[in-house]
């Protein structure tokens, strides 16, 4: 790196072809007396010749265009490759008897899925120090599970959607896509002698568990909309076409999943939306009792429920929204579900505070174990069952880091554990994977950190920055930051520029290390993230503050996010871009619209951006689903007249855009590949500006794109050299610590 850090100005430019242009096909869209005519509709035809044509085409304008980048993509990919420690490992988590972990190695793509016997009876936290494995080094009494390499040996996609094993660690059972469309193959290996039953489930969707005695395995199974709604129970040995139907949900807005209860002696079914839920019970030492409803639907409560036995009585821990917007927790004994509901009695175990988020609650045999949100960070604490919901509940004990701006959440545990795993992680802290010692008696709440993930390359903390920030929207609402830089960037207004969002379905972009990230740093860029309403980062009322009718606050907080950077002092505002993916895609569309002066460049992954036209038909995948974030159009002509106000297809308007370049996969099955298709057509054909605008489409991928780290370091450094190129941000900064050079 010895390459000056001089800027380079950015560039416009002119693409060496002319971009693919589909033929306009008009269709009429009439909704509450409103008609919206659409050109592109027609390449939605997944399976017609002419889509899959111009889907080539447009690959190869964009291959045209970005050509000149192929060393700027080269150089971020071999950084990030020469940053990371390829052959590396988890850290084994014990479960019956078994440390369980995971293993890469390289020069392969994908993880091995490994196991080795655990010693003692795991009564002591001493039992609970994983096993010393390195990388490249064998470990005695290793047990393969499963290679990914050789499951994706001849396969165009490959990804592990989920696992299970036995209790008696017997069989294991693992879910396969080989498609990138997100429905599996599940099959099922005696790992007695390595072979495979004959047992094999196709099209089934995330989730696998095995009840008791193994004899049963659970899994889920997806409509055609690739909505979850079948809990299915196959038999092994029996034929797959006989499994039975142990729940189905009929609602085309709910939600179904489903899971152990952390005792194990339960298995949960959970029905919902963002509004409310409902959980469904079925106790395996009385399955003929069926599944047993907590609290209905009816109730409109915000619910999730963790059964546990103590002294003797069947309790539940509730994580509940009932008169607390920011959520609470009580604990109830299961018989008082059976009266009426206002007869019920809850015990208070965390009281409802307007300034913490609770996230969720389980239980280990000794203590409760609570995720929650303070000060826009996640963070875990432990408080004693003894007591719990009484005068005399223990004080919650909480983790201590030193960091102001970090991650703290539950990484796994055993429900007879003495220790609880964390994951502990910030912009600049590469994870740590953390035991910590549940308080009992005089004893306890020590943090044993098992392992922090190396980075390689000479990378040092001390040369970056993580700032808090804050911008004021036009309402007067403070927009929280986080700035990322180098610590060595002079603030003198000339360097580029990134702000990045998301802002839906109250997800919280958290403060995590990323490898990547670095090498735009390393070029100047200071990466802003703007916690922007519609996420989960100031609590409930963040997020209803950006959904439904209140959409349009996503937006702009995230157009004040760049304005606070532009005049932050440290970036000339010429060279600002954008990023974000999926429904923060849709908010690249909105703000492209909105203020594309602004932005030299934005990239728009697997974007939502034809986000009416998907919710309007409820058969498309997952639509139906998507009411309870955005509204339904369809019933509701306020709701259609407000998202057709904004949605990004339907507001594109004669102005100059920026460079854009919108990222998608032809087999996605969350945001179809024809929304940015159509988007991309509809931008170059109104655009007054020149910059390029460009599609590029992964013909094997899935919503994450292609599978494998080495294809997805590659996607990575693609999006980053587009930006990079587009901000003349493409010389690395002289390293600190080292002369500079004007090589």
């Amino acid at each position: 790196m010895t390459t000056s850090d001089a800027a380079v100005s950015p560039s416009a430019p002119t693409p060496p072809a002319a971009p693919p242009v589909a033929k306009r096909v008009p269709v009429e869209r009439t909704h509450h007396g409103d008609t919206f005519i659409d050109n592109y509709e027609w390449l939605r035809g997944k399976d017609n010749p002419e889509v899959v044509a111009l889907l080539n085409a447009e690959q190869a304008y964009t291959d045209a265009v970005t050509a000149g980048q192929e060393q700027l993509r080269t150089d971020i990919f071999n950084e990030i490759k020469e940053r990371t420690q390829e052959t590396d490992l988890s850290v084994p988590s014990r479960k019956d008897g078994w440390w369980y972990y995971s293993r890469m190695v390289e020069g392969s793509a994908y993880s091995i899925q490994c196991r080795v016997r655990a010693e003692g009876d795991g009564s002591q936290v001493a039992d609970w120090t994983p096993p010393l494995v390195q990388p490249g080094v064998d470990v005695p009494g290793e047990e393969v599970l499963l290679d990914g390499n050789v499951e994706a040996e001849g396969k165009p996609f490959f990804s592990l959607g989920g696992a299970a094993v036995t209790r008696d660690g017997n069989l294991y059972a693992y879910a396969a896509d080989y498609a990138g469309d997100e429905l599996f193959t599940v099959r099922i290996k005696d790992l007695r002698t390595g072979e495979l039953l004959p047992d094999t489930i196709e099209k089934a969707f995330y989730g696998l568990a095995f009840s008791p005695d193994g004899g049963t395995l659970f899994y889920m199974v997806a409509d055609d909309s690739w909505r979850p709604y079948q809990v299915k129970t196959h038999v092994l040995g029996t034929p797959v076409a006989g499994d039975a139907v142990l729940y189905q949900e009929d609602d085309v807005a709910m939600w179904t999943g489903f899971g152990l209860s952390a005792d194990r002696r339960h298995l949960a079914v959970s029905i919902g939306c963002s509004e409310f839920s409902e959980t469904r019970l079925l106790a395996f030492d009385a399955p003929e009792r069926g599944l047993q409803t907590l609290i209905p639907r009816s109730g409109h409560i915000l619910y999730d429920a963790e059964p546990f036995l103590w002294e003797g009585v069947e309790r539940v821990l509730l994580t509940h929204d009932r008169d607390a917007a920011n959520s609470m927790v009580s604990v109830v004994d299961a018989a008082e579900f059976a009266k009426p509901p206002a007869e019920q009695h809850w015990s208070t175990v965390i009281a409802h505070d307007e300034s913490v988020r609770i996230n969720g609650a389980t239980v280990t045999a000794t203590h409760m174990v609570v995720s929650l949100r303070r000060d826009t960070i996640e963070r875990v604490q432990a408080t004693p069952l003894e007591g719990l919901g009484t005068p005399g509940q223990g004080a919650a004990v909480e983790p201590a880091f030193d960091e102001e701006l970090y991650t703290a959440s539950m990484g796994g545990t055993e429900f007879e554990a003495p220790v609880i795993r964390l994951v502990y992680t910030s912009d600049f802290t590469p994870p740590r994977v953390y035991d910590y010692v549940l308080p009992a008696g005089d004893t306890g709440g020590e943090l044993l950190l098992r392992k922090e993930t190396p980075v390689l390359g000479g990378y040092r903390p001390q040369d970056y920055v993580a700032e808090r920030e804050w911008a004021v929207a036009d309402d007067g609402t403070r927009v929280p930051l986080s700035v990322l830089r180098r610590a060595d960037l002079p603030r003198d207004g000339s360097n580029a520029g990134l702000v990045y969002g998301y802002g839906s379905y109250e997800v919280s972009m958290d403060p995590g290390f990323g490898v990547p990230r670095l090498s735009l740093l390393d070029r100047g860029v200071v990466f802003v993230i703007a916690h922007v309403r519609g996420g989960g980062e100031m609590g409930r009322q963040w997020y209803e503050d950006g959904k439904k009718l209140h959409k349009k606050n996503t937006f702009t907080d995230f157009v004040a996010a760049t304005d606070w950077l532009a005049g932050s002092g440290w970036v000339d505002p010429a060279r600002i871009g954008a990023m974000g993916g999926s429904a923060g895609g849709l908010l690249m569309g909105a703000v492209a619209n909105l203020a594309p002066e602004k932005y030299a460049a934005i990239v728009a992954q697997v974007p939502f951006v034809d986000a009416l036209t998907t919710i309007l038909d409820p058969d498309l995948p997952l639509s139906a689903l998507e009411w309870e974030e955005w509204g339904n159009p369809i019933t509701d002509p306020a709701v259609y007249s407000y998202m057709k106000s904004y949605t990004p297809y339907e507001n594109v308007r004669a102005v100059a855009y920026p460079a854009i370049a919108a990222v998608t996969s032809f087999n996605d099955t969350r945001v179809l590949y024809v929304e940015p298709a159509k988007w991309v057509q509809e931008l170059r054909a109104v655009s007054t500006g020149t910059a390029p605008i460009v599609l590029k489409i992964e013909m094997d991928g899935g919503h994450g794109g292609a599978s494998g780290r080495y294809e997805g370091w590659k996607t990575r450094a693609w999006d980053y050299a587009f930006l990079a190129d587009a901000l003349g941000a493409v010389r690395l900064r002289q390293p600190a610590g080292q002369p500079r050079t004007n090589a």
